[in-house]
């Protein structure tokens, strides 16, 4: 799509433009001068300033926009003041967007009456796949008419040139163009990517590199002329408002400031460049412009010194503004769960017993029946197979190819555009295919997902299921058997389930639902169809729909005898998922000797029922399938020793498989991997002798 317009911008609107490029380049200023003051990392948007307020001023309040970090005159066009930047420049507890948490021009707004903004991380080009979400999410709004909307929201999603070559920006623009979304991809482009220069970079700009996309227009426009920039964005924004159609704007920009207060101009560029950058100053060219047309020159003096009045009073007002008060650290970390307590009826009398796989089939059907506001995707999930462990089966047939379809192999798209449609309102089921294959995806779970209730203070909390198949189940081999449990739960801001049969499943699924945070669902391969000789117990009397399980709720499954516990005699064993079914098979030799909880969860972790328990015992040995050195294992046997220290008659033991890097495909060395209840019988008999 080519930019042929040539409308004339109205006077006032070019007034405005140039009170915020002087108001833009007051606040850098007062920055440079005052960098004892400004002492947190921030970049600012010099150069950049004409496309965008170009941009900003095409925004209604149904619309939505991922700025980047540069952007601070978007957020300028868009409405806020220079004070509301400033709180964040100097982390003040008034800060709007993260409350003193995050750096300038990192904003999340949920103001009904500005265009809305997710979380924004500093990952450069990572923010294209959430935002793409959001689009994802407006499209699935309307084309089931969840909600009315005065005008037909466009997304705007921005990033730096240099941001394109990123993999995950090769994601979204996938899924965009094949999914015919309404957004905008915005590239900014001054040729710098820090110290890397274009021609260092890449082969070719965005406009030509996008060329390959099918069904994704493109334009170019000088990004330092506001006239030629606000006619292009008029246009670019009315297209995709109109056609729902997806479209990249490459704006040719200039870099006159820093890349950032730490990493300054003079440190790589020579005076050729900044010359050269210099000359395309947006503010200047404006400025002629104004004053061809006739625009009085003591006017625009006048709206330079004002904005720099402004900007000054702005400035000295935020650094007299009060720092955020430390024991508000550990807010927001996650939203408010309603679901606390077990409800629900888990053993309907009559029940049937059903496999693990279908507890999950019938929890996920329940939930899509009753809210329209659920979908389900990811790879092989839809109609055709309905999962390769068929854990999806039936269900794209009951529900259509709109809410339950299957994703190109993008991990990284499928786990990180859930934080734009969960913040639009929606509900999306996700699925990573096997959990060795989650690694592309940790990006935008860390980045993105993880970070965002705690950076937007709240507005944002990412609520999402994702389900992840892991575990070994009999020669699945090195990359489709493997456990990732402790690298997840390294993740701050997410929450883990991993269910050991049918009731708890689906009890947690459903509490998954209604949590407003991310939950990532471990389900073992093994236990889906209870064909691992001894899974037997993971099949249950079904539990009926209103059945909800709450996390952080271990459960005792098998009880010690009291008589040998007061005797000292007993030793407790902590484990989950396939975990279980080893304990189960061990402790038959034990004759009342040895107790065994499910933790269920492991983020949260029900610590107050193992600490009780292993007081109570005086020996613990958790168990975990996989391999032991630095695990989630280790770790929560020494916050165990810890808080049990004096009640303890040995170490706390850690049980797990051998510290090699994969699992072998072969039976016989899978087998010598991984523990079993033999080899756990073993250890128990061990401690036992303490």
């Amino acid at each position: 799509m080519e930019n042929t317009l040539h409308e004339k911008v109205s006077q006032d609107i070019l007034l405005k433009a140039y009170n915020h490029m002087m108001l833009a380049k007051a606040m850098a200023d007062i920055y440079e001068e005052n960098r004892n003051i400004c002492k947190y990392v921030h970049s600012t948007s010099r150069g950049h300033e004409a496309i965008q307020l170009a941009t900003a001023y095409q925004l209604k309040k149904e619309d939505w926009i991922s700025p980047y970090y540069r952007d601070e005159s978007i957020l300028l066009g868009i409405g806020f003041e220079p004070y509301e930047l400033m709180l964040q420049l100097l982390a003040k507890a008034e800060d709007p967007f993260s409350g003193g948490r995050s750096y300038y021009s990192h904003p999340s707004s949920r103001d009904e009456n500005k265009p809305k903004i997710i979380h924004q991380s500093s990952a450069t080009g990572m923010q294209t796949i959430p935002t793409t979400g959001v689009a994802q999410g407006i499209k699935y709004i309307q084309d089931f008419n969840l909600q009315t909307f005065e005008n037909n929201p466009v997304v705007i999603c921005s990033l730096g040139d240099n941001s394109v070559t990123e993999g995950e920006v090769s994601e979204a623009l996938q899924f965009a163009a094949l999914h015919q979304l309404p957004i905008i991809f915005l590239v900014q482009d001054n040729e710098w990517g820090i110290s890397v220069t274009k021609e260092e970079a890449r082969t070719c700009d965005a406009y030509d590199f996008v060329a390959g996309f099918t069904g994704l227009s493109r334009m170019r426009v000088d990004g330092t002329d506001f006239v030629e920039s606000f006619e292009a964005m008029k246009k670019a924004v009315d297209f995709v408002r109109n056609e729902r159609k997806p479209l990249v704007v490459c704006a040719k920009t200039v870099l006159i400031g820093h890349h950032t207060s730490g990493v300054r101009r003079e440190f790589y560029r020579d005076e050729e460049d900044l010359t050269k950058h210099r000359a395309k100053d947006p503010g200047e060219i404006l400025r002629k412009q104004l004053l061809e047309s006739g625009a009085d020159e003591d006017l625009l003096k006048q709206i330079t010194k004002k904005a720099r009045l402004e900007a000054e009073e702005a400035f000295e007002r935020a650094q007299n503004a009060e720092d955020p008060k430390p024991e508000t650290v550990m807010q927001h970390v996650f939203a408010p769960t309603p679901i606390t307590e077990e409800t629900g009826t888990r053993e309907p009398a009559g029940g049937e017993k059903i496999v693990m796989v279908d507890a999950a089939i019938h929890a996920v059907q329940e939930l899509m029946w009753k809210h329209p506001e659920a979908l389900l995707y990811g790879q092989d999930v839809g109609e055709r197979i309905g999962g390769v462990f068929r854990e999806t089966v039936t269900l794209g047939k009951k529900f259509g190819s709109k809410r339950v379809f299957n994703t190109a192999i993008q991990e990284a798209y499928i786990i990180g555009s859930t934080a734009g449609m969960s913040a639009v309102g929606l509900k999306p089921i996700v699925e990573v295919q096997f959990a060795d294959y989650i690694y592309p995806g940790i990006n935008q779970l860390i980045t993105e997902i993880s970070k965002s209730s705690y950076l937007s203070q709240g507005k944002f909390p990412v609520s999402n299921i994702i389900r992840v198949p892991i575990g070994a189940y009999g020669g699945g081999g090195p990359y489709h058997s493997g456990s990732v449990e402790s690298i997840l739960a390294n993740i701050k801001g997410i929450k883990i389930a991993y269910p050991s049969n049918a009731a708890d499943f689906k009890g947690l699924l459903k509490a998954a639902y209604y949590d407003p945070n991310p939950v990532i669902m471990l389900e073992h391969k093994g236990l889906y169809w209870s064909k691992v000789p001894g899974t037997e117990d993971a099949k249950t009397i079904e539990p009926a729909e209103d059945y909800i399980l709450p996390f952080g709720k271990g459960k005792v499954i098998i009880e010690a005898d009291q008589n040998e516990t007061e005797k000292g005699r007993t030793l407790l064993v902590v484990t989950y998922g396939m975990g279980v079914y080893w304990a189960k098979e061990a402790v038959k030799n034990f004759n009342g000797r040895v107790e065994v909880i499910d933790l269920r969860t492991i983020i949260p972790l029900d610590e107050e029922l193992v600490f009780e328990r292993v007081k109570a015992h005086g020996k613990c040995i958790v168990l975990t399938e996989e391999q032991l050195n630095n695990s989630f294992a280790e770790a929560f046997a020494h916050r165990i020793s810890k808080n049990c220290f004096k009640y303890l008659d040995a170490p706390v033991e850690t049980m797990g498989s051998l510290d090699v890097p994969a699992v072998p495909i072969n039976l016989v060395l899978e087998k010598e991997m991984l523990p079993n209840a033999e080899k756990l019988s073993k250890k128990i008999e061990e401690m036992l002798k303490y």
